[in-house]
């Protein structure tokens, strides 16, 4: 019986070993825009690639959709905004485990213009930070 417990114990941990060894994990943080200290805070990352992520600049605003996937060892990063004047702007980002960077493109859909962009880790996620 005690056997059998143990055993429903360990395939009820598994899901969260695997959440533990999501490729995307490595993107929690805050991140920092050196160019303007606009802030990008994930604090989750699942395995599926869904982000609970934030941006501010300063103030806060929730991204619409925040996504992360792989191409080959590759992470890749999207982010949009819906809010603030912001309607449309896009973060499309890849992470560049050598300098633990995110460097990409951000698309200003207000101007119709698009910027190369690069965020440095500034700190973990903050715990409950919204």
């Amino acid at each position: 019986m005690a056997l059998g417990g143990l055993l429903l114990a360990a395939a009820c941990a598994q899901p969260a070993a695997a959440q533990a060894a999501s490729p995307y994990a490595v993107l929690e943080g805050r991140w920092v825009r050196p160019d303007g200290g606009y802030t990008v805070t994930i604090r989750a990352a699942d395995a599926a690639g869904r982000l609970d992520a934030a941006y501010a600049n300063p103030n806060p605003l929730p991204f619409s959709k925040a996504e992360a996937r792989l191409d080959g060892s590759t992470v890749f990063v999207f982010l949009e905004l819906q809010a603030g004047g912001y309607n449309g702007s896009t973060y499309s980002l890849r992470y560049d485990a050598a300098r633990d960077a995110l460097d990409g493109v951000y698309y200003q859909a207000v101007a119709q213009q698009k910027y190369a962009v690069r965020f440095l880790r500034a700190g973990p996620a903050a715990a409950g930070s919204r």
